[in-house]
């Protein structure tokens, strides 16, 4: 490269770098959220022509999330870190990815433009990507989450300046993050980080909510501690209206009832233990997921937290459970070869239980029995989930529906043949 093109390169670099900072040095001033003089606690009642810029709607529940990241360990050894905000349906659904055009890939120039040097430096020590990429940590919370708030929409603000609201977002996690020292509250509990000991779900819970007032979300993997949810319900815009504490819309802990592991940052997680006779489960069946619906050979849609298969809407976040060893009914492979007790387990949605009812798939709080799936063994012509595990029942991981559902119509889940043969994919999250 010659030193002419090099200069050439450089000089445009800076002629934008210039240019994003003319811009942005008006945002403080420029672009005034929408005025709610008489806010409304969303989760409640919906006004009558309700102003979705005073009114966060449909993700009316905001959830302060935050990691307890061991091995690799993220952020201080003495605080918990930064996972994001998220606007939740009022009962455990949500809406992801809802803006394409403002999924944005430059976060921290955004930030350091608007003149919040403080903000991006407390990012970078209590906003951490276990894998050490931050920066696109950042990017996906703001486009999975940040783009579904209705309060934070463009429109939202007279004198707007583009890409504002991405600073809002992200100045308003870090303020409740600021509010809510986990570590300590659990420290003033006697719930310290250990190798050895363990702990009880209801303390950990207990230890929160009786500070708090209201119940948390917590979330364990391989039953070690490393996830806690806060929910509210806000008055007004997500910038500058209440954030009012409240109890968990239907989304549901997973973790174990006692035997809870707290484990010091740097500390390897537990170990899971099989045995021939109850595996766990395979193919990335456990923990949190979503159920991916693949039909002639590509992904359409996903299951939602009912049980039932929808192409446009935002997939639900699915719990998978062991269930120790199951041997299908038909006990034989399709070669006709005798299987082998596969590792079980069972699915829960914000809805409830999981279950094969009267040949069709449902998820809802009347089901008392959960049904027991296993991991399916994939046919030439069927597309393996993203973490190689499609969901089988009896055997089989054949499943069908009458139509392809379009727009808001649902589809109904069989496992005896319909019209339209589909597969159920694993996707973890």
């Amino acid at each position: 490269m010659s030193f002419t093109s090099l200069s050439i390169r450089t000089a445009s670099k800076a002629v934008l770098a210039a240019a994003q900072i003319a811009l942005y040095t008006t945002i403080a001033t420029a672009g005034t959220p929408a005025s709610c003089p008489n806010p409304v606690l969303s989760c409640s009642t919906a006004p009558t022509n309700v102003d979705t810029c005073c009114f966060n709607t449909p993700g009316g529940q905001l959830l302060q999330t935050q990691f307890w990241d061991t091995d690799p360990p993220t952020g201080p050894s003495n605080s918990w870190t930064l996972h994001g905000l998220w606007p939740d349906h009022c009962d455990g659904t949500y809406d992801a990815n809802c803006d394409a055009a403002r999924a944005y890939t430059n976060i921290s120039s955004i930030i350091q433009a608007a003149g919040k040097q403080s903000l991006l430096d407390y990012m970078n020590t209590y906003w951490k990507d276990y894998q050490g990429n931050d920066e696109s940590f950042w990017e996906h919370e703001w486009a999975k989450h940040g783009t579904c708030i209705s309060t934070l929409e463009p429109d939202c603000y007279t004198n707007y300046v583009p890409q504002q609201e991405v600073v809002d977002y992200f100045q308003k996690a870090v303020d409740l993050f600021k509010g809510l020292d986990t570590y300590s509250t659990l420290a003033a509990a006697g719930i310290t980080p250990s190798t050895s000991k363990t702990y009880t779900s209801a303390q950990i819970e207990s230890a929160i909510s009786s500070v708090r007032g209201h119940e948390v979300t917590i979330g364990c993997s391989s039953g070690a501690l490393n996830e806690i949810w806060y929910h509210y319900n806000v008055a007004g815009s997500v910038q500058t209206g209440t954030f009012v504490a409240t109890d968990p819309d239907g989304t549901k802990s997973t973790c174990p009832a006692t035997g809870v592991k707290y484990l010091p940052k740097g500390s390897a997680p537990p170990a899971t233990t099989t045995t021939p006779t109850a595996p766990a489960p395979t193919g990335g069946f456990s923990g949190k997921g979503y159920l991916n619906v693949v039909t002639g050979g590509a992904q359409k849609g996903c299951i939602i937290s009912g049980g039932t298969w929808y192409t446009t809407g935002t997939c639900a976040t699915f719990t998978a459970t062991s269930a120790g060893a199951v041997l299908p009914s038909s006990g034989e492979t399709t070669d006709g070869k005798l299987m082998s007790p596969a590792a079980g387990f069972t699915l829960a949605s914000s809805k409830g239980k999981c279950a094969i009812s009267n040949g069709a798939l449902t998820c809802a709080s009347t089901v008392t029995t959960a049904t027991v799936f296993t991991v399916g063994h994939p046919f030439p012509d069927v597309l393996i989930g993203s973490n190689g595990a499609n969901l089988a029942y009896n055997g089989a991981s054949n499943f069908y529906a009458d139509s392809v559902p379009s727009g808001s119509i649902q589809a109904t889940i069989y496992t005896t043949s319909h019209a339209a043969p589909v597969t159920i994919t694993w996707q973890g999250v």
